[in-house]
This record gives structure tokens, sequence and C-alpha cells, in this order.
């Protein structure tokens, strides 16, 4: 049997693809527990980051805050929750995409700046942090951290000491920046909310009684009670105090890019961004995958979790039963942060286990969201195959990865993307398929139903992103933070 084409380590079973962060914010004119809703609102953007996580919080202007390694109830207990007293806050969970894990890199950062202390989180990545870190390093700037995230509160300090309001610092701070990001700022008693000119990482706006809420994505607001509002537009500064809400359309406004792998694999299926039901894009993929690329066979599956959505799909526009064949162990934490590659590949079957009384002489097509290096791929098909399926036909709910992506997704850099490397043929033989097929880039953006028309960022199949990339990025010291 042909071993699988070598691309670097396992990270886990959906092939390794990771987003960075999820924000959260809260300005509370009620009577709830700050703290405690912040909380409850990290716990339900954890999976947009669970390496850290931290929140900061605003009591008559004083700013104070917890952060640490490890998942939301991890980090936080009862006990560290009723220290943390106010009536703004903001939160994050994270995941860096490079570089290891330590708690100066935790978020939300506090810092100072003229107007006093002020906390921020930040997902996404900015593409020209190097330069500008340099660039404040020759001014004397000291860094505590490796993110890019630091970058933007270095700024702020220093334009801070030169503009006479708070819009214009932030103002004169995104005059700088490129990239993608989407910021939950906390200034004394203001909750600020910024996304970036091309829209391209998540960010909404919510409202639970008299009170404010943002988040990375509106399932937040509904383990707060929260009402969804709206989602923050490309380029737009949102401030709220006292009950008030003050938006300010800055002019660095560009074409709207946001990112497509949040609709095939990052976000949670029940958020819906900017217009669109992340499930309904997820069931899409799975109908048009079956019309592009049909087989025979006997039951469709999908790896756990986020194959499942469009499985459902694919078995429903091709009458092929859908069932379960691999049963996921959900108290197991993520592959990759076991220390050997050995124990990475061990860990895929620790986490997924096949079904072999439902598995046995079938024919099987088994729907996942991505292939990125493929090692994983190759260890679901043989639990498949030593659990007696007779055949096994992958398909992908979205095309081929061949390049890179710089804006705070981990997307390896081209030598380690098997896709642009090797052949779908290629490819098919490595991981054992009995065939192989992706969905198109042309059906993939019909999927977001209820998005704006060409409105997604897609160079990661493409190579064509919605700005210029610095050709030094693929050696940028700085982490891609999140």
């Amino acid at each position: 049997m042909k071993k699988p084409l070598d691309f670097g380590s396992t990270v886990n079973h959906e092939d390794e693809i990771h987003e960075a962060c999820g924000v959260f914010g809260i300005s509370n004119m009620d009577d709830f527990d700050t703290a405690q809703i912040t909380y409850f609102g990290l716990y339900a953007l954890q999976h947009r980051g669970q390496e850290s996580c931290g929140i900061a919080i605003s009591k008559n202007g004083e700013i104070t805050g917890h952060k640490g390694i490890g998942l939301v109830p991890e980090v936080f207990s009862e006990k560290i929750l009723d220290r943390l007293e106010g009536n703004v806050a903001i939160g994050h969970t994270r995941y860096s995409t490079t570089g290891g894990s330590s708690v100066e890199n935790c978020q939300p950062l506090i810092f100072t700046y003229k107007g006093g202390k002020m906390a921020l989180a930040h997902n996404g990545n900015l593409i020209n942090a190097s330069k500008i870190r340099y660039e404040l390093e020759d001014k004397g700037a000291i860094f505590q951290t490796s993110t890019d995230s630091e970058v933007i509160a270095n700024l702020i300090s220093r334009n801070g000491l030169k503009c006479s309001d708070l819009v214009e610092v932030l103002t004169k701070t995104m005059e700088v920046i490129e990239g993608a990001y989407a910021l939950v700022i906390l200034a004394k008693n203001t909750l600020v909310g910024i996304r970036d000119p091309w829209g391209m990482r998540p960010l909404c706006l919510g409202k639970i009684g008299n009170s404010y809420v943002l988040a990375s994505e509106n399932c937040a607001f509904d383990v707060i009670g929260a009402e969804f509002i709206r989602d923050i537009d490309p380029g737009e500064i949102v401030l709220i105090e006292g009950g008030s809400i003050t938006s300010i359309k800055s002019k660095f406004n560009k074409p709207h890019r946001f990112c497509i792998f949040e609709h095939i694999y990052f976000a949670r299926p029940d958020s819906s961004i900017d217009g669109a039901s992340i499930y309904r894009s997820r069931l899409e993929a799975g109908k048009l995958l079956a019309i592009e690329s049909p087989v025979e066979a006997d039951m469709v599956v999908g790896v756990p979790d986020s194959g499942i959505t469009a499985a459902i799909g694919y078995s429903r526009q091709s009458g092929i039963p859908y069932g379960e064949a691999l049963i996921k162990n959900r108290y197991v934490g993520r592959t990759f942060i076991q220390p050997t590659q050995q124990l990475r590949e061990r860990s895929v079957g620790i986490k997924l286990n096949a079904l072999r009384e439902e598995i046995e002489g079938k024919r099987i097509i088994i729907i996942d969201d991505s292939i990125v290096r493929g090692t994983t791929s190759y260890k679901i098909i043989q639990m498949l195959k030593n659990a007696g399926a007779k055949e096994v036909h992958m398909r992908i709910s979205s095309p081929p990865v061949l390049n890179p992506c710089y804006f705070g997704i981990d997307i390896s850099s081209k030598e380690h993307l098997i896709a642009a490397n090797y052949s779908i043929e290629e490819i098919r033989k490595s991981i054992n398929a009995d065939t192989l097929a992706f969905l198109s880039v042309e059906s993939l953006l019909k999927t977001p139903i209820g998005a704006p028309v060409n409105c997604f960022c897609t160079g990661c199949f493409t190579g064509e992103y919605p700005m210029k990339v610095p050709m030094h990025l693929g050696k940028d010291i700085l982490e891609k933070n999140c």
C-alpha cells in the first residue's frame, strides 16, 4: 500500500486548518453580571480559539483583567469572575497560528495611552505588521509580545499623543495598518468595535435589554439571550457608551472580501454572517458537490463535525442514505497539542473511531470540508476500510487549497499544500481513496445564500488576494496572531 505524501505534521482531523480568534464585548446598562455575560459569550466562541482566553473589564474607567492558557472554563473560575467587577468588558479566545503559547501573548492586551488605560482584542492578521514594528522600534518602542495585536496597541498609544479624541486616534491607526482585523477595544467606559475595510473577519452587533454587545459570531448572542441587530460594516467604527451607539463610516472602505473559509469550516453552523446562514451554506455545498461529482454508493457520511452538514446536503441531493460511520470522542482535546508526530497520528484514532456494523460491506461516500496536507484523510480512509468498507469515495466541500493565507488563517506555505504540488489523481492514490473530487470555485461562491455577490476572498483557492501581499511574509518573524 502506498504511503501518504508527507506534507508535515497532522494537526487535526479537519486537516489542520485553524482560524485564530473570537472576540466579544458588552456595554452593560442593566443589572447583569458583566464578567459572567462575557464568560458565556466567550464559551460560545470557544471553537474559534482554544489555546488561551481572557477578559478585560472597566469599573468607573479603571481597567483590570484576567487571562491565561487553556479553555474558557479552565482559565475562569467563579472566584475569578467574582473579582472582575465593572460594567463594560471585552473578551478573547485565541489560537495562534505560529510560535509558542505564552501568557504574554494572551489577550485582551491592556496598555496605556494618553487618555488612560485601554484594552484590545483582535481577530485577524496584519500583512504589514513587521514593517510597522521595525519603524516603531527605531523610534524607541519596546514590545512585550510577538503578536501583531501589540503593533496595533502601540500605534494607538502613539497616535494618542497627537490626536484630540478617540475617533481620530482610531482613524489614524486604520490609515497605517493593512490586512484583516476585527477589533473590540475598551477605553475607560467606551466599548469600540472596528472591522477592517475589506470586511475579511466577522464582527456583529446585538442587544440584550438596554445593553449593547459585540461578537465575532451571532451564536454568542443566542447563548446570552441577546437579539442580533446587524453585522458591522467593512471599515466601520462603532462606539458604545452610556446606552448610546455611534457609527462612523471610515474613508477606507474597499470592495467587500469576506473570508470564504468561515462558511466552509470556521464559523458555527448556527451563526449567520453578512446575511448568509452558515448551515445553509454548508448544506448547499453538499448539494452542489453531489451534482458535480456523483458516484454510486450505499451510504453518505460526514467527518465530524464540519463535514456533517455538507454530507446531509449531498445525501438529500443524491438520494443516497445518510448515516453515521465515524464516532467522535468529544472529550479528547485537539490533536495538535501532542508533543511528537507519532503521538499526533495516534490521536486521530483516539478522537475518531469507525462504526463497523454500519460500514462493513458497504460503498461509502465520505465528506470532509478540505484537504490541506492529506495525512489525516489517509488515516480516516484507512480506518473505514479496516472496518470493512467495500469502497471509500472521498468528496470535499471546497476546492483544492493551492495557496497560503496571509490574513489570519493557518494555511501553510505552498510547499506544504498537497494540492499545490500534486494532481487530484496523485492525491487520491496517496490517501487510498477509490475516487476523489472537490467542489469547484464557481459552485462554492454560490453556497452563501443571501450574501452579497462577489464579496468573498478566495485567495487560498485562486491565488487572487484582495490586497497586495508583501513578498517577505513567508519569512515574517511576527506571529500570524489571530
